[in-house]
């Protein structure tokens, strides 16, 4: 583990107060994980409250050499905030200021401490919303989310974070404090280091203020539950939604087995012999939504697989939302452990990637789950196991690399949303040649020439 000098610690201690920067054991394992469970104790957490303080404390670890990992709440799927190499964790949980709504040029100025409910929560109230929605929405923050570069139900119709990032400060590996985009929708000075910042896990900076985009709030909404009896015409369907020039804000799957799982949210299970779930939601004027609900409704006429469900109040939507986002705790029910992973595959691919995942589940006798955003092809695969048995452990590194080869084979990519981090970054070059991924490993050369930066993520070294 990287260990930081005693004077050094000193120095971050005064700089942003004694309680504010801890060693003690019992909080550095508090920070030491993320959703991949796979521990690695940090030296030290800091809760800096300012980019200058996050500037002075990456001054230092330029000067010293001590890696710097940036944290928002930890509920990542790939170790992307996870201290590999020890150091120094910055968690920016005191960051976490709404410095300004604009309703006159929708748009919304914060810190990336700020929780990513609470900016929809908060700017709802001025007619407006901000789009990406991933399932922990109620805890994650936004730093986190354009780190990874979050998406969520919504993508399918209004895209993912990097689509409403329009401006960034960024402090640099040297404690340099930059700015990129502007508060304007257009926006062509220069390089495009916005995008670049998006979606790089805190591997060339530390985000420390975000300008977003936001849109006017739909004004009507419906949601309807669609079950099946068949997966593969499940599968089918998402396509067939799309070209019917239906275009819903969300279009989520669940498989038999995750419905099985949640089952219990559901105050009327799904019927006997349902195999597959939509989860269907159109927004917009009024007209628009009922236009669009009769095309739905037209387009499942006369095919017995399908029931439609409409939602008929709050209630009933809470339900099913709830249902939804209890997946990812549930599924521990089948078995004490799994292997979170979310791929992306074109959606007209979706049923060849489930079907390969299904017999991939009965070959390795492992049950594999698959829900998630059929919408834009992201599909999330739960593989269950129990690691304490050293053959499903195996069976379960296997399962994982034939998805992400199956993935790829299909014309997808390893991540829809997740990141790479450590766990992904071995599988890197199914999807780059050795071009590509020298060019990114020069662009974090670049940005942090002493890979102190969240260093070992994206590009680990061959011992990790």
């Amino acid at each position: 583990m990287s260990a930081i000098p005693s004077p050094v610690l000193a120095e971050i201690s005064s700089m942003v107060g004694a309680d504010q920067l801890t060693t003690r054991p019992e909080d550095l394992h508090c920070y030491s994980y993320d959703g991949t469970a796979a521990p690695h104790l940090p030296a030290a957490v800091v809760f800096p409250e300012n980019v200058e303080q996050v500037g002075k404390i990456m001054q230092l670890a330029s000067r010293y050499g001590f890696p710097v990992v940036p944290r928002g709440a930890g509920s990542g799927m790939t170790g992307g905030a996870v201290a590999l190499r020890g150091g120094l964790i910055m968690a920016m949980a005191r960051m976490s200021k709404i410095i300004e709504v604009d309703e006159a040029n929708q748009i919304a100025i914060v810190e990336p401490g700020v929780v990513t409910g609470d900016l929809q929560r908060t700017v709802r109230r001025h007619g407006l919303f901000y789009p990406p929605d991933p399932a922990s929405l109620n805890y994650c923050t936004i730093g986190g989310n354009a780190a990874e570069c979050a998406g969520g139900p919504s993508a399918v119709k209004y895209g993912v974070t990097k689509d409403y990032i329009i401006g960034l400060e960024v402090v640099l590996a040297s404690g340099d404090i930059i700015t990129t985009g502007a508060r304007t929708e257009k926006s062509v000075t220069g390089y495009d280091l916005t995008r670049l910042f998006v979606g790089s896990e805190g591997t060339l900076g530390i985000i420390t203020k975000l300008v977003l985009r936001l849109l006017p709030l739909p004004p009507y909404k419906e949601t309807f539950l669609l079950t099946s009896t068949s997966l593969k015409r499940t599968t089918e369907l998402v396509s067939e939604i799309l070209n019917a020039h239906i275009k819903p804000c969300t279009l989520e799957y669940l498989d038999r087995s995750t419905i099985n799982v949640v089952a219990d949210f559901l105050s009327s299970p799904p019927p006997a012999g349902t195999e597959a779930l939509l989860i269907v939601e159109i927004d917009g004027e009024q007209p628009v939504v009922a236009e669009q609900t009769r095309r739905l409704r037209e387009l499942l006429a006369g095919q017995s697989e399908f029931t439609l469900r409409q939602a008929g109040n709050d209630k009933e939507i809470e339900e099913i939302w709830q249902a939804r986002r209890a997946i990812s705790p549930s599924v521990l029910k089948l078995r004490p452990n799994k292997i979170s992973e979310d791929v992306a595959v074109p959606r007209s691919r979706i049923p060849e990637l489930v079907a390969f995942i299904e017999q991939l589940s009965r070959d390795l006798d492992l049950i594999m789950l698959t829900f998630g955003h059929a919408g834009d092809g992201n599909i999330h695969v739960n593989i269950m196991l129990d690691r304490s048995d050293p053959d499903q452990a195996e069976r379960g590194k296997q399962a994982k690399a034939a998805l992400f080869r199956q993935a790829i084979a299909l014309g997808g990519t390893l991540s829809g949303e997740h990141g790479i981090g450590f766990s992904k970054a071995p599988y890197l070059p199914y999807e780059f040649n050795d071009a590509t991924i020298a060019l990114m490993q020069r662009i974090k050369g670049l940005f942090d020439p002493k890979n102190i930066l969240n260093p070992g993520k994206i590009f680990p070294p061959p011992e990790i």
